[in-house]
């Protein structure tokens, strides 16, 4: 008697960097897979600065070529500007004038299986297309314009991905099945694994300016930097992302009680909270507006579980916390990294239950905590931050978190000692940083998902 086999080994939903680098991972080790992609690429999309642990995954699918090839800015590392207002005191910066700035290269520090001291800016159009492309170069079957609408694990004996191709409902099967859908979290939701993050509630709105100033707001003239500008609105910042020469993304991210409160004008808040460090809103209304205002919310949550029985989740369809440290598009490249080796595993075994994939589960959860705990201490007390990366005792210890270099330890040593100081804060009201604390994550130091 013949075994009945499945359509394709493993089933991709989303062709973001998660799907398309997961799907470049298994092809080139000769995996059969396929992406199915809703969207047709290129698609409109934000702008968007990596962090140097994406270099190691381009290296390893032979994509740091492709990038350069591309002309992709080149990123050399992140600048952060402080208000002058009065109420700049909601980012306190020690021993720092108004209008000053700390900076980071990341050539600082050496990273293992990184050779090179940049990584890159990227217009997450074009970006996901290339990666998607490579996929498909490498082997990888790639379907676009095909929404996923259900995944029936009770069909024997693989799973059953159903989808439609323009008007027509089909399905295929496969033995396991990756959710890699981005924000919509398409298993997240259809298997009520996705909880809400009641901590962060940030909000952010972006577009894109031609001919913009990119020391307008302050800073070293180091316009190949990312450029983060706090404004002296509580837990409120700006990204200054360059996409090209001369164009760069800028976005507001807040607390969406803020937007809500500006009576959900796009353009009114944007122009309102940028205008709020004056400099920077004449440089922006100097420069041309190349696209509408978009939004994005929601932006964090987690899930009960990332991994079950024949399926896994990467990239943000398994987690998001804040955009504050870029750590998106590196976190769905390094999930796909992770999850490789327990799948090759679980199709050569056979075994493909959700014990199959604890190694993957593990360290993304480790990874994504230390993230988590970072970004935490950071909106907590800004001036703490800002204190370790001058302090050359811990530069390096947090410029290893920056480069994203956050899976192999449970807690890194500077963020326990991060951690420890901020709480040693809390419970000395006479302590000079005590008025500096802020209220958006002060419940946050709790195990999650």
């Amino acid at each position: 008697m013949q075994h009945q086999q499945p359509d394709a080994d493993v089933a991709i939903i989303g062709g973001g960097p998660a799907g398309a680098g997961l799907a470049a991972y298994l092809a080139k080790a000769g995996v059969e897979c396929v992406v199915f992609e809703r969207a047709l690429f290129p698609r409109p999309h934000v702008g968007e600065s990596l962090v140097p642990s994406s270099t190691r995954v381009f290296k390893d699918l032979d994509f740091l070529p492709v990038m350069e090839a591309a002309g992709f800015p080149h990123k050399f590392g992140a600048v952060w500007t402080s208000a002058s207002s009065d109420r700049s005191f909601d980012h306190g910066w020690e021993g720092l004038e108004p209008d000053s700035v700390v900076d980071i290269a990341f050539a600082e520090r050496q990273q293992a299986g990184v050779d090179q001291n940049y990584t890159y800016h990227v217009d997450r159009g074009k970006f996901d297309n290339l990666l998607l492309h490579h996929a498909n170069t490498l082997g990888a079957k790639v379907f676009e314009g095909v929404a996923v609408t259900d995944v029936k694990f009770d069909a024997t004996p693989f799973p059953e991905v159903c989808y439609t191709v323009g008007r027509r409902q089909t399905s295929m099967t496969a033995r396991i099945v990756v959710d890699a859908s981005g924000r919509r979290t398409f298993l997240g939701n259809r298997l009520k694994l996705k909880v809400n993050d009641q901590v962060f509630d940030q909000y952010a709105i972006h577009t894109w300016f031609d001919g913009y100033n990119r020391s307008a707001a302050g800073g070293p003239g180091k316009g190949d930097y990312i450029y983060v500008h706090f404004l002296p609105i509580t837990n409120s910042w700006v990204w200054q992302i360059p996409i090209t020469d001369t164009i760069t993304s800028i976005g507001v991210v807040t607390q969406k009680r803020h937007f809500k409160a500006a009576g959900k004008d796009r353009a009114k808040f944007f122009w309102e909270s940028v205008d709020s460090r004056p400099e920077l809103g004449q440089a922006l209304r100097a420069a041309k507006q190349l696209r509408g205002f978009s939004e994005e919310g929601d932006y964090s949550y987690a899930m009960q579980q990332i991994t079950g029985d024949n399926w896994l989740m990467v990239g943000d369809a398994g987690r998001f916390v804040d955009p504050i440290f870029s750590t998106g598009v590196s976190i769905a490249l390094n999930s796909a990294r992770f999850a490789t080796p327990d799948i090759m595993r679980a199709l050569e075994t056979g075994d493909c239950r959700r014990e199959a994939f604890s190694s993957y589960e593990t360290t993304l959860r480790r990874g994504t905590l230390n993230w988590y705990n970072f970004i935490t201490v950071y909106y907590r007390l800004n001036i703490l931050f800002t204190a370790f990366i001058n302090d050359p005792r811990y530069r390096l210890d947090v410029l290893k978190l920056l480069q994203g270099d956050v899976y192999e330890e449970k807690e890194p040593e500077v963020l326990t000692i991060m951690r420890d100081r901020v709480a040693a804060i809390e419970n000395t009201p006479t302590h000079p940083w005590h008025k500096l604390l802020g209220d958006l994550t002060a419940n946050a130091f709790k195990p999650t998902f």
